[in-house]
């Protein structure tokens, strides 16, 4: 790290997407309070997360990042937290038992308010207002009030976060993710092809317990059965509130952003010499960079140059967001320089922001069929690379919505306006992402099976 950095160093530098602040002295004052906050996460969580996803970079294990596209104030409730968690477990099964694979379980939860957004104002009606930018920073109604961004919404963000992240960690360690549970975390409203498939594993699974139980294994003492690592993240785009967050480990004597485990960076603020790339470097919490269509070879190569000087496995995640009509002619020759140049990344697909289209009703959607198209030629451009395809990053939910058209459930057009629940982008229901679930499940077992043969040759 340059003896220079520090976490304020990103002021020095072109800030792109970043609110503008009517009353700078509360922000100041807001800042400094937050600056004085228990830490959201802890250091040794964030090195534990690192090592997994080694593994991942390694190709022995599978990165599993899903959740809200943009997280919200008015739709916070432990039953939404709980579902969604629930579905997350409900695919990392799914993964692990079909392609005998450790999954890494990481959310866009606890954090994720904050969304880049194509033009900095809108007008409706004659009437000109910034655009909704995330909770944590504006409210969604038109109106100047709401509009002007809060610095009274840093606080209610850093509340929901820490209420969410106690009962992620109530769940993940206290019971609920004992295998021994695995009936109770079907949603009611998922009764489908996916739930009965589901259902076949969990009393397989079932099977597997009782056996090892006659065998006088007790999985009620194996951490493995009875508990999970469960890790959040969120882009890294509100500095100042990242920067409030950001701590010295009393252990290490590095800095860590203390507001997740992981962060990530945004196609939209992804500039080599911009205010987000300088902020990360300095951190020392696994990092995510989304590589899309504007992606120029030679600069992502000197951002990695830059946010992982020492090459070190795990400290990189490549967020791969194509669209499935690019992908094929984008993604090969990425990989190909990324791997010339040996370095050590993390490859996932995120199959959501380039599929994104308008649909006829005027609601804006995602096609399933081409979300599964995009996740498919990823794992088939990777087997030509001869590189691992390690996981996948989905905007998804665990509520009863209909935002993606497709899947089991047929949602189409007209469908979309009967639970279009999102503040920003469409999501995944429970049953298309549990459907996903299934057919990575399939890709992933065949790029085992190839990689198992290639190695005994």
């Amino acid at each position: 790290m340059k003896k220079s950095w520090s976490p304020s160093s990103w002021r020095k530098k072109e800030a792109s997407h970043m609110p503008k602040y009517l009353d700078e002295p509360l922000l100041n004052k807001t800042l400094k309070e937050i600056s004085k906050f228990p830490p959201l996460v802890f250091a040794g969580e964030a090195r534990l997360l690192k090592e997994k996803l080694a593994e991942v970079s390694n190709g022995n294990a599978f990165l599993l990042q899903g959740g809200d596209c943009a997280e919200s104030f008015a739709d916070f409730h432990p039953n939404n937290i709980r579902d969604t968690f629930k579905v997350i477990l409900q695919m990392a099964v799914v993964l692990t038992f079909g392609a005998s694979c450790p999954v890494v379980k990481v959310g866009r939860i606890a954090g994720q308010f904050a969304k880049p957004r194509s033009a900095p104002t809108e007008v409706f009606n004659n009437i000109e207002l910034e655009s909704y930018k995330g909770d944590i920073i504006n409210g969604i109604d038109f109106n100047e009030r709401d509009r002007n961004p809060d610095p009274n919404r840093l606080i209610k963000a850093y509340n929901q976060s820490a209420s969410t992240l106690n009962l992620l960690r109530a769940f993940s360690q206290g019971g609920f993710a004992n295998l021994n549970k695995i009936h109770q975390w079907n949603l009611n409203f998922v009764k489908d092809e996916n739930a009965v498939k589901f259902q076949e594993i969990s009393s397989r699974i079932d099977e597997c317990l009782s056996f090892m139980e006659a065998c006088g294994i007790n999985g009620d003492s194996v951490r493995q059965l009875n508990e999970t690592d469960f890790f959040t993240s969120h882009e890294a785009l509100l500095l100042q509130y990242e920067e409030a967050l950001t701590r010295v480990d009393s252990t290490t004597g590095k800095w860590y952003d203390v507001s997740a485990h992981m962060l990530w960076v945004g196609d939209r603020t992804r500039h080599l010499d911009g205010a987000h790339i300088e902020f990360l470097k300095g951190i020392e919490n696994p990092l995510g960079i989304k590589v899309g269509p504007t992606t120029k070879t030679d600069e992502l190569l000197k951002i990695l140059d830059v946010l992982n000087p020492d090459n070190h496995a795990g400290r990189i995640t490549l967020i791969c967001r194509m669209g499935h009509e690019k992908v094929s002619s984008i993604l090969p020759k990425i990989i190909k320089s990324v791997k010339k140049e040996g370095k050590n990344v993390v490859w996932t697909c995120d199959p959501m922001h380039g599929n994104t289209i308008k649909s006829s009703t005027g609601f804006k959607t995602r096609p399933l069929k081409d979300i599964i198209s995009e996740i498919q030629q990823f794992f088939q451009i990777h087997k030509s690379q001869d590189t691992y395809p390690g996981g996948v990053h989905l905007e998804m939910t665990g509520q009863d919505v209909t935002e993606c058209m497709g899947g089991l459930q047929e949602i189409t057009d007209e469908d979309l306006k009967n639970r279009y629940h999102t503040y920003c982008d469409p999501r995944l229901n429970a049953s298309q992402a549990l459907e996903l679930a299934f057919l990575l499940s399939d890709y992933l077992k065949e790029e085992k099976l190839l990689s198992k043969q290639s190695s005994n040759l």
